[in-house]
């Protein structure tokens, strides 16, 4: 006999075995010993009150052996001989599209501007160590694209194209721990992603597929009818196929230029910039948990959001016991972004804090550039945050938050985890007011709700920029083609579909599903 229970614990006891399995035998009038098995199918953590409960939900098996515990088996076939597919960036949406195309049986040439982890790895830490930019191999670009050094968050709302246990499947398949199949917000951490993107490339080149780095897009190629014969890379490589996917990112700004210039047609859309806000991990802890944290709770995270002047401010991507990297991807101009590693032990806590823009919003001296206004006005901001770091590299300009509530230069700023450093500068007064005006009046309306969150011990740094795409590249529909170009398959963040790893993935599933019928389709007229 099995039976799904519904257990409130304390963290303490839902930190012990033993504790769980004699809770659940209490609740169904079973000895201990009669329990063959016990598995956690969900678990998260109520703080809303004084008295913090671990909820879990617990499949409990008696009277039977117990099940052999199984996870799904993803057994990609062999498509070295199938019809190819161009992917075009090696983040979620284009890894996850390609196992996706291996599935569906069709061969994948992926095409990643970037480098593999390992030399990757060793650029970021030049970055980190202010030894200047990287513009090709940085945290935007390379194996696994902005996702693999990034928290590793894998929550998601969406599911309006795709199957999100699946997703978490096979991140579990390719190396990320059990618990992100049951944790009501699980995260795989940037210590663990690089290994885990390593894992799915190699599946690719396993089944046949093939994975190309340092391939950077440089022309997109079709027929006189419009319809998508192949692409050319900066090293002048040649690459055919009659169907793309473009899941280049939204930091891959040349490519939203690349389809301006050959009149593909693009939108303009709603995003949001910021700053990235940094306390001390001990402060949130304190302000969520209502006392310090106890050993058997994690790192305390917050979710915030208020309407200021018409336009929503909400915290994006906060990873609690994490710290601040620099997310640039192209010199003289300063990005910010967090990342958390597995365990989250850092002493920091740190999330963007962004303001909802529209077009309308954008200012008039931008409007020249037409659909691309969003664009220069999301790079002219960045530059601006270069321009107010004192000449310092990648140093990010910073300033106490109360200071910054308040008009007033930081003559002192508080320990800050980003490694190139921090140096005061009055963001207030540099950042456009329509957006600093609502962070400031924001950040009064989030103290209310979590009293001692407006602090001078908490910093802000400059700028966060990149938390969505001011333009998304149109699609159909029923087809998830490009309106006008003939097996062009937009997809994930960059496209204007995504935001996050893990809606990224489904989306990247969905334009291979897509891509796959496009091409069977084009087989059935041949014949």
């Amino acid at each position: 006999m099995h039976h799904t229970l519904q257990l409130v614990l304390t963290p303490e006891e839902a930190a012990h075995p033993e504790v769980i399995r004699r809770k659940a035998s209490e609740a169904l009038a079973l000895s201990p010993d009669e329990i063959t098995a016990l598995r956690i199918v969900r678990k998260s953590i109520d703080a809303r009150s004084q008295r913090i409960k671990v909820n879990l939900s617990v499949e409990i098996y008696w009277k039977e052996a117990a099940p052999q515990l199984s996870f799904p088996d993803f057994s990609y076939p062999f498509v070295g001989d199938k019809p190819p597919v161009l992917v075009i960036g090696a983040g979620p949406a284009g890894l996850f599209a390609s196992l996706k195309l291996i599935e569906l049986g069709f061969k994948p040439i992926l095409l990643e501007r970037g480098k593999r982890v390992r030399a990757r790895k060793v650029d970021i830490a030049q970055i980190n160590r202010n030894k200047g930019m990287q513009a090709e191999s940085n945290y935007c670009f390379g194996e696994g694209g902005a996702g693999t050094f990034s928290d590793g968050k894998l929550y998601t709302r969406s599911k309006k194209k795709g199957n999100v246990q699946n997703i978490l499947n096979i991140f579990h398949y390719h190396g990320a721990n059990e618990n992100i199949l049951y944790e009501a917000h699980p995260h795989i951490g940037s210590d663990k992603l690089p290994a885990v993107v390593t894992a799915m490339v190699k599946t690719i080149t396993d089944s046949g597929g093939e994975v190309f780095f340092e391939k950077k897009l440089t022309d997109i190629l079709w027929d006189d009818a419009k319809n998508i014969t192949g692409c050319k890379t900066s090293d002048g490589e040649s690459f055919e196929a009659k169907a793309l996917i473009l899941a280049s990112g939204h930091s891959a700004q040349d490519v939203y230029q690349l389809l301006h210039d050959k009149a593909v047609r693009l939108e303009a859309k709603g995003f949001a910039m910021g700053v990235r806000v940094e306390h001390p991990q001990e402060l949130i802890d304190r302000i969520q948990y209502h006392s310090a944290r106890s050993e058997y709770l994690p790192a305390a995270s917050y979710n915030l959001v208020q309407q200021v002047e018409g336009r929503g401010v909400y915290s994006f991507c906060m990873c609690p016991g994490g710290h601040i990297v620099p997310a640039g991807s192209v010199p003289e101009e300063i990005v910010v972004n967090g990342m958390s590693a597995s365990h989250r032990n850092s002493p920091y806590a740190n999330s963007g804090i962004v303001v909802e823009i529209r077009p309308e919003d954008i200012p008039a001296e931008f409007s020249s550039y037409g659909v691309l206004a969003g664009l220069k006005f999301q790079q002219h901001f960045e530059q601006l945050a270069y321009r107010n770091n004192g000449g310092q590299g990648l140093k990010a300009p910073a300033q106490a938050l109360e200071d910054f509530v308040k008009g007033r230069v930081s003559t002192t700023l508080p320990p800050c985890s980003y490694l190139p450093g921090i140096i005061s500068s009055p963001l207030h007064f540099w950042i456009p007011e329509f957006i600093s005006g609502r962070l400031r009046e924001a950040f009064k309306l989030f103290d209310r709700k979590m009293k001692g969150y407006l602090t001078n011990d908490a910093v802000i740094l400059g700028v966060e920029s990149r938390s969505s795409s001011a333009l998304r590249i149109p699609r159909n529909p029923e087809t998830g083609q490009h309106p006008d170009v003939g097996g062009l398959f937009p997809c994930g963040e960059g496209s204007g579909y995504s935001g996050g790893i893990t809606s990224s993935a489904i989306d990247g599933e969905y334009a291979a599903t897509a891509a796959a019928a496009f091409l069977n389709n084009l087989e059935k007229e041949r014949k």
